[in-house]
């Protein structure tokens, strides 16, 4: 119990209790009061160099305002400088762009017509190629029949005298030759060749010793090379010893005959590696040839019959040049006579100049009615015509 002067209160009275509660709560705010006024007074003085503080603090933070401002101009600035220069850059770009899409592109059709091109060239040359794969397929043919001809005697004789009657046509005049001409010892000559006297009527024959020399090419050994060499010797002598034998006939034929080879290759080795068979055939006045050289021969000869019918026709030669010469006399003794009459013609027209002149003036003096007598002289100096056959 609490006794304030006369009045006694209970402590467990609500109303003692709460006026003990405000009592205290007020008490408590005057001790809070006290302390801020306190806490206030020491904040005062600790708040004198924290205002400066702040003072400083916001000049600075104005600085710093300024200074951000013009460092935002600046940025402005150059954000539009850099702006500018992108724009710049884009345009000079674009148009890097535009020039290397150009130049791209004019590459692009030089390459594609370049390729064009190439592709045509290719095409004619693989055209080509495919021609010539026909052509070698078909020489190849050709070169199996050919040595199917060649592996028979009989028909590689009928192939070199082929050979020598082309050769033959192509050099000589048709009435120059005789081929398979028979001779008065009942021999058959391949070609015949009709040259005046001397030398007179020379044989050609074709020989080809083929199997002699493919044993030469084919020869591995030493021993192999020395049998097809004197093989190969045997072949040629024999043959030349044939043509001498029955186709230089005195009286008849020429004083020698020809051997024709139709191989350059054989004619190359005889003149290369046996010479003696070459002198052989000297000797023997059987001379060895090529299709080469024969045709050399032949264009001789050929020289030889020009010359030989151009002495042949010596007579009629002058006979005709007599006969143009009289005509040359003929022609120009009527060249004369003709002058003659274009004389006679010339002075007939002067004189009919010479009267139509005196017509004239005649008419003149009418035209005036100028009918004086004529003088004596205007009368005397009149040309008469006449005929030629007059004069």
């Amino acid at each position: 119990m609490i006794q304030i002067g006369d009045q006694v209160f209970a402590l467990d009275d609500p109303l003692v209790l709460a006026a003990l509660a405000g009592v205290g709560v007020l008490a408590l705010i005057l001790i809070l009061l006290v302390l801020s006024v306190r806490a206030a007074g020491r904040s005062a003085r600790l708040a004198e160099p924290l205002s400066q503080q702040i003072g400083i603090l916001g000049q600075r933070v104005q600085m710093l305002s300024d200074g951000q401002q013009q460092l935002a101009g600046g940025l402005t600035h150059v954000s539009e400088a850099q702006a500018a220069s992108q724009s710049n850059m884009l345009k000079l770009m674009e148009a890097r762009l535009a020039e290397v899409g150009r130049s791209m592109n004019e590459n692009l059709q030089g390459s594609a017509r370049r390729t064009a091109q190439s592709l045509g060239d290719l095409q004619q040359r693989l055209q080509t190629i495919d021609k010539a794969q026909a052509n070698i397929e078909k020489l190849s043919g050709d070169v199996l029949s050919l040595q199917d001809i060649l592996s028979n005697k009989q028909t590689r004789g009928a192939f070199g005298e082929i050979q020598l009657t082309d050769i033959v046509s192509k050099a000589l005049p048709s009435d120059s030759y005789a081929l398979q001409a028979t001779l008065s010892n009942g021999r058959r000559a391949d070609c015949l060749i009709h040259l005046p006297n001397p030398p007179g009527p020379i044989v050609i024959d074709s020989k080809f010793p083929l199997e002699a020399y493919e044993a030469l090419r084919n020869a591995k050994s030493g021993r192999e090379l020395t049998e097809a060499a004197r093989a190969l010797r045997t072949a040629v002598r024999t043959h030349i010893r044939a043509i001498s034998e029955r186709y230089i006939i005195e009286g008849e034929t020429a004083d020698g005959a020809i051997l024709f080879l139709p191989s350059e290759a054989v004619y190359a080795e005889l003149h290369a590696n046996f010479p003696e068979v070459v002198r052989d055939g000297f000797n023997a006045r059987v001379w060895i040839v090529s299709p080469t050289t024969c045709m050399a021969t032949l264009n001789t000869m050929r020289a030889i019959l020009k010359d030989a019918r151009m002495r042949e026709q010596a007579g009629a030669i002058r006979k005709t040049l007599h006969q143009l010469h009289r005509d040359v006399e003929i022609v120009l003794e009527r060249a004369g006579k003709l002058e003659t009459h274009f004389d006679q013609a010339r002075r007939d027209v002067e004189g009919i100049t010479t009267a139509a002149e005196r017509a004239g003036k005649r008419a003149a003096k009418l035209d005036n009615f100028d009918f004086e007598e004529l003088s004596p002289e205007d009368t005397g100096g009149v040309v008469p015509l006449a005929r030629p056959g007059e004069r």
